[in-house]
């Protein structure tokens, strides 16, 4: 029982990762989220692919800051925040024809925005 534990616990950690490396691109996915349910699982299943995440130069930085700061950078908030209204402000005025979709998007970037905004800035 234990290795299917473990085992659950590692696909899971990798399946978060995938997710979590598609949030640095894609705006609705939240990134740093996603690498901590991935560290928290490799951490109980998987020593190697733990320390492999945390040492990471790409995905290390994200677990570290929020480990350490409890915040993020002021970049990736700019960021973060810029991107996700361009891309929600296009696909609301050029791709969605459903209104009750457009304002649904747009209050799922609000909520997101505000999310964002509220986590503390690392200088």
């Amino acid at each position: 029982m234990r290795n299917v534990k473990k085992a659950l616990l590692l696909i899971s950690g990798c399946v978060s990762l995938a997710i979590g490396i598609l949030g640095i691109v894609l705006p609705l996915i939240p990134t740093t989220p996603l690498l901590l349910l991935a560290a928290a699982c490799f951490f109980r299943s998987s020593e190697r692919m733990y320390w492999w995440l945390l040492e990471n130069k790409y995905f290390g930085r994200y677990i570290k800051n929020y480990r350490e700061h409890r915040g993020i950078p002021l970049k990736a908030k700019v960021i973060g925040v810029t991107v996700l209204w361009v891309s929600i402000l296009y696909s609301a005025l050029f791709v969605v024809p459903l209104l009750f979709v457009k304002i649904l998007m747009i209050g799922l970037a609000s909520y997101f925005t505000w999310f964002i905004l509220s986590l503390k800035t690392i200088r």
